[in-house]
């Protein structure tokens, strides 16, 4: 299905809807490294649950005001007050268990970091370093979870993060790049796999 501006995407996007071309063309399936960025993922896939992607990511800009630009150290010393004043924010979604997620996992974000000496590192081991790469035909063929994704919704659950289930996960696995689902015929799918075959450390 051709785009507007006549490139084939995994899915076609309307005129007016550009941003999440771009999202689509220069973050998905893109290997992502950087702690802050992992992070802000982690936030944005579980205020996602229940919701479309399209409803987080017109929403991206008020996240990032809202929780620091995805520090996880401020994240995780936000206040109550700060929380609770989120629940009246419309720039976000306003999901009291939600908000109050962000700064548990933002905790536990920071004690995997001590323990593994980064986030990064510690999550790119559920992929043995390097991204899967999929293509497949269609999106009926992509699976909703995998082993992968129940073995890291798994262990963020037992170190006490929340909005963390398998679905979730792969979603979130995908957006930063440790599975590449560009289908076969999609025009990121020759550029995102030589950039995948990168290592993260």
């Amino acid at each position: 299905m051709l785009s507007a501006d006549g490139k084939k995407r995994c899915f076609g996007w309307q005129a007016g809807k550009e941003y999440y071309a771009e999202y689509h063309d220069n973050e998905w399936g893109i290997p992502v490294h950087d702690d802050i960025r992992l992070f802000e993922m982690l936030v944005l896939e579980g205020a996602q649950a229940g919701l479309s992607w399209e409803t987080i990511l017109k929403r991206r800009q008020g996240y990032r005001k809202a929780f620091y630009q995805f520090d996880p150290f401020k994240v995780a010393s936000m206040t109550d007050a700060e929380l609770e004043a989120l629940t009246l924010n419309e720039n976000i979604i306003r999901n009291r268990l939600k908000i109050y997620s962000a700064r548990q996992n933002a905790k536990i974000f920071l004690n995997i970091q001590k323990k593994h000496g980064s986030f990064n590192k510690y999550l790119w081991e559920y992929v043995e370093g390097k991204p899967i790469v999929n293509h497949r035909n269609t999106f009926s063929e992509v699976p909703k979870t995998t082993l992968q994704s129940d073995a890291l919704s798994k262990d963020l659950k037992k170190r006490g993060m929340t909005f963390v289930g398998s679905t979730i996960m792969y979603a979130y696995m995908q957006a930063v790049g440790l599975v590449d689902d560009h289908l076969f015929d999609c025009w990121c799918a020759g550029i995102v796999s030589p950039i995948s075959k990168q290592k993260p450390f």
